[in-house]
Order: structure tokens, then C-alpha cells, then sequence
């Protein structure tokens, strides 16, 4: 049995939460039994992992190095692995340090996502609501129903955590999120949905001394040998949607899974971008501009969230909200 212990308020939820998320670190000590961690030695393992220096980390979480040294050698003692390469001045994590940095990071969000949770219990005036969202200009839609919102909940804080639909989903089955924005049909075994009004129409960002800045719409043909970006969700599957067979000639120079980064490469002349609409500035002044596709492509908004998910009692509120809005 290999179990992590939170000993501070929510011990119950944690562990049933997390029990067996350390397995595959645990069987690599077998021998102990079980493993204990407090929550307090992983906040510590990840200041020290961020710093790469125990003196730096130290101050910072205000204890002594030599506390914190105990306590990291303690640590690798438990798991029966070494975390960090140690030099004079520097500490870089192993492979085994970095499997636990990205553990402990879910952990601790979770950690600090049930603590909040807790906090907003009894009469609801407000509390915290995480929302993974893809990049779309109909992302308006759930502003301003958390604008109308936010009247009656002054309370309220919202947590918008950008990604594409894969990342954001993730985030969302692994608890960390209440509710996700994507732009593709949901999995209607694992999520209730909200279908979002309007669309995403699709097109090409360029600068506008580019050649195709001169056509009113972009064709498949015309992509050929231009050095692209996109999204890699967009890559798999919207692009091929549209082009079929010839998006397997079409030249990506790079990707770009948020939209302004991407931009900043087209301005700056490293390619052209296939991305959403009114996302860009294409004012006069912005260099660029955009070509919508044709045939034309476009793309649904949902709202989703897990089926069966228990809430805290702002974010069912939320939900409930959104659901009235949608009629």
C-alpha cells in the first residue's frame, strides 16, 4: 500500500484524491511499505528545485539551510531515489526530481484548490472558480455572464488558465479546473456541455507586405510552399478537415499552441499563421492582416465540465447561471 498523507485540515479528501498518484515512485522502494509525505516537504522540494541553490531556497521559505538540507536528504531517503545533483553552488534535479516536481505540482494546486474550497462553504457571497479556456474572441460570451455575475457575487474569483482543448481537458479531468472553454464536440460520456453562440472562422495571419496580403481569401493551393504556423491540435485535425490529402504537403515551420506568441513570429517575419479571426490587431498600424479561408472553415465553442463533478457552491452557481443564459 503506498499512500501520501496531507497532515493538515482536509486529510480525508486529500488522501482519497491521491492515494496510488505515487505509485510508480513508490515501487521503486518497495521494501519501506508505504510512503508518507507531508505537505509541507514538497512545498519545500519545489522551492528548492525552482531556485537550484538550498541558501536561495532557504531564505526564501524563511527556515535555516541546514533545515532544509535535512529535510531534502530525508525526502530522497523516503522514496529511496536521489533528487538533485549537488555542487558547490547549485543543485539541478535528476530524472527522478523531475517526476516528482511535475507530481507535486498537481498535488499542491489540488492541495490549495480544496483548502479555497473549504474557505467558501456556509453562506456564498463569493469564492474561486478555475476556468481552462482555448483562445476564441466567443470566450465574450462566459465574460459576460460572470460580468452579470459578479453583481449579485461580488466575491467572486475568477482563474482563467489558457491552452488548447487537450491541455485544458486535462487539467479538467484531473480535477484542477471546474469547467473548460474548447473548440471542438465534446465527449458526451465523460462532460455536460454548454454549446457557445457563433462560430470561429479560420484564415491566415500575415504581415501585409506579404504576397497573399493582396487576395481576398485564402485556398488550400495557395499555402503551398509558404512557411506556416499553427496550432499542433489545429495541425492534426482542423487543417485536414479543410484541405484533406494536401495538408500533408503543406510546410509548417513551427507551431504555436497560444495565439499572441505565434503572432510575434509573424510579425517579425518567420512565417505566416493559420489561426481563428479576431484574435489580431490588423489595424493599419499592426503590419498585418488576415485572409479568411476558403472553402470556409469553422469551429463551435462549448463549455464544458465532468458529469457527476461535486462543485463548491459558487462555481454550481456559475453553471447554473450559464445554463439560464444558454435558455
Amino acid at each position: 500500500m503506498y499512500t501520501i498523507t496531507y497532515t493538515g485540515t482536509f486529510i480525508g479528501t486529500f488522501i482519497r484524491t491521491y492515494t496510488g498518484i505515487f505509485i510508480g515512485i513508490g515501487r521503486l522502494n518497495e521494501q519501506n511499505g508505504g510512503i508518507v509525505m507531508e505537505i509541507r516537504v514538497l512545498r519545500y522540494f519545489l522551492e528548492a528545485a525552482r531556485e537550484e541553490n538550498i541558501t536561495k531556497a532557504a531564505a526564501y521559505l524563511h527556515i535555516s539551510q541546514p533545515t532544509l538540507s535535512k529535510q531534502l536528504k530525508d525526502l530522497e531517503q523516503e522514496l529511496g531515489k536521489k533528487l538533485f545533483v549537488r555542487s558547490n553552488y547549485s543543485i539541478k534535479l535528476t530524472d527522478e526530481g523531475m517526476l516528482l516536481r511535475k507530481r507535486a505540482e498537481d498535488i499542491l494546486e489540488m492541495v490549495d484548490k480544496t483548502t479555497d474550497e473549504f474557505k467558501s462553504l456556509g453562506k456564498v457571497t463569493g469564492g474561486d472558480v478555475y476556468i481552462g479556456c482555448a483562445e476564441s474572441h466567443l470566450v465574450k460570451h462566459l465574460a459576460q455572464v460572470i460580468m452579470d455575475f459578479k453583481q449579485q457575487y461580488p466575491g467572486l474569483r475568477y482563474h482563467i488558465h489558457s491552452g488548447n482543448t487537450q491541455q485544458v481537458t486535462e487539467r479538467l479531468d484531473r480535477g484542477l479546473l471546474d469547467m473548460a472553454v474548447i473548440v471542438e464536440p465534446p465527449n458526451l460520456t465523460h462532460y455536460n456541455y454548454i454549446a457557445i453562440p457563433g462560430v470561429d472562422s479560420w484564415g491566415l495571419l500575415m504581415r501585409q507586405d506579404h504576397p497573399l496580403a493582396k487576395k481576398s481569401h485564402i485556398t488550400a493551393n495557395d499555402l503551398m510552399g509558404i512557411e506556416l504556423i499553427c496550432s499542433d491540435q489545429s495541425m492534426k485535425a482542423d487543417i485536414p478537415r479543410w484541405c484533406g490529402e494536401k495538408a500533408d504537403a503543406l510546410n509548417y515551420v513551427g507551431s504555436a499552441n497560444l495565439f499572441y506568441n505565434g503572432s510575434v513570429f509573424v510579425k517579425e517575419g518567420l512565417g505566416c499563421m493559420l489561426t481563428f479571426d479576431h484574435l489580431a490587431d490588423t489595424s493599419t498600424d499592426s503590419g498585418l492582416c488576415f485572409r479568411p479561408l476558403y472553402p470556409v472553415l469553422e469551429n463551435k465553442m462549448y463549455i464544458i465540465w465532468k458529469k457527476y463533478q461535486v462543485f463548491t457552491p459558487i462555481a454550481e452557481l456559475l453553471i447554473q447561471a450559464l445554463l439560464e443564459k444558454a435558455g
